[in-house]
């Protein structure tokens, strides 16, 4: 069920019987017709390991379950809302950024160190954005949060992205990441973003960048 962007911190989804979706609690601003929201126990369409896992990470954002016959209106905190349609592959984003998504998508976690080795690690350290990454997979929409805007950018074989990793939002496509550093181990003592971090996304996708790097 796609969303209709309402403005750039506002979306809106058609809920039909039959379909379900997810959202973070507290992100429902208004919604028409009967329809009915209640916890997700279970962490969306990954079962019982997605929510361990979320658990694991200290990826604890509640998810409701949206269900029924109607027009939810969604938002959450003033932040800048993107809308990310997948067509098969899979979206990587941090639990605490995701909005609202359509339940035909498949949920999990991915631990940032089976992509970025030990670097991935560092990354989750430096960041505190955790080790471990929401992934939400098949075809649908996703509604992203950020601060002060987004934009897409792509990435292709031979031409790597670098993206300050507090900058970074989300990322989808057959993509790997590394943290690198322009200082030596001693100099990124105390160091959290700016030149001294870059994320290298390489590979054949998109990711999406976040114009500040204030944490949600």
């Amino acid at each position: 069920m796609p969303f209709r962007e309402i403005n750039s911190k506002m979306v809106e989804a058609q809920v039909v019987p039959g379909q379900r979706m997810f959202s973070q609690r507290g992100a429902m601003l208004a919604y028409r017709g009967d329809v009915t929201f209640t916890p997700n126990i279970a962490g969306g369409q990954g079962g019982v390991m997605s929510m361990i896992g979320r658990r694991v990470a200290g990826e604890a954002t509640p998810l409701m379950t949206v269900e029924g016959n109607g027009t939810v209106m969604f938002g959450h905190g003033g932040h800048h809302i993107q809308v990310i349609r997948l067509t098969g592959d899979t979206l990587f984003v941090e639990a605490d950024r995701l909005l609202a998504f359509d339940g035909t998508l498949e949920q999990g976690t991915m631990f940032m160190g089976s992509q970025g080795g030990v670097m991935g690690m560092v990354r989750g350290q430096v960041t505190g954005q955790g080790l471990f990454t929401t992934t939400l997979k098949g075809h649908g929409a996703v509604a992203v949060m950020a601060h002060g805007g987004v934009t897409e950018l792509p990435i292709t074989p031979g031409r790597a992205v670098h993206v300050d990793p507090q900058a970074y939002v989300a990322h989808h496509g057959d993509v790997r990441n590394k943290l690198s550093t322009a200082l030596g181990w001693r100099d990124m003592v105390g160091r959290g973003s700016g030149e001294a971090f870059q994320l290298e996304l390489s590979g054949s996708g998109a990711v999406y960048v976040q114009a500040s790097e204030e944490k949600l």
